[in-house]
């Protein structure tokens, strides 16, 4: 197991795409990594955009980043409530600027673009935020995946296989 004793965040909230938040948590589980997901209420349930539930472990403003060793931001229409959230941001930021792995797929990049940490990063993410990205100075590639020392971004659902088999590869490091 690569990942044995990593503790990984992943953000969570109401209409997260279920497969970009429940494919990522269970992979990183089957390598060992003890996965937390924290949003706005501790306990809640919270739906993905297709039903599925995910039940949160702990507040935001609970979470001590040095605590952890990656960050996990899942996609669908969830990344835009939760750029909304100061204490999303620090994490973000925190994460960012302890050179931790962070993992983002799909619209998860309006939660880097929030954090205002891409100036100069290359990624990808759906084609939908293109603009997004480069906007906020990010170097934007239409590619499955792509990682830029610890800020690993995929583009949709079906590149999740490339996507994981990078960031486990990052936080292994």
């Amino acid at each position: 197991m690569l990942l044995k004793g990593k503790k990984i965040l992943s953000f969570v909230s109401t209409d997260f795409e279920d497969l970009e938040l429940w494919y990522p948590i269970l992979r990183l589980r089957e390598e060992g990594a003890i996965v937390h997901l924290i949003a706005e209420e501790k306990s809640h349930e919270y739906i993905g955009k297709y039903g599925v539930p995910a039940i949160s472990d702990a507040t935001f403003s609970e979470i001590n980043t040095e605590d952890y060793d990656a960050l996990l931001v899942p996609g669908g229409w969830s990344p835009d409530k939760l750029r909304r959230f100061d204490d999303v941001l620090r994490i973000t930021r925190e994460f960012n600027d302890a050179k931790k792995p962070i993992g983002q797929i799909c619209h998860a990049g309006w939660v880097l673009i929030s954090a205002d940490i891409l100036k100069g990063v290359n990624v990808t993410s759906t084609p939908g935020i293109k603009d997004d990205m480069t906007n906020a100075g990010a170097i934007w590639h239409d590619e499955a995946v792509v990682v830029d020392g610890h800020i690993v971004s995929s583009r949709r659902p079906p590149d999740l296989p490339d996507y994981m088999r990078e960031f486990i590869k990052v936080i292994a490091k």
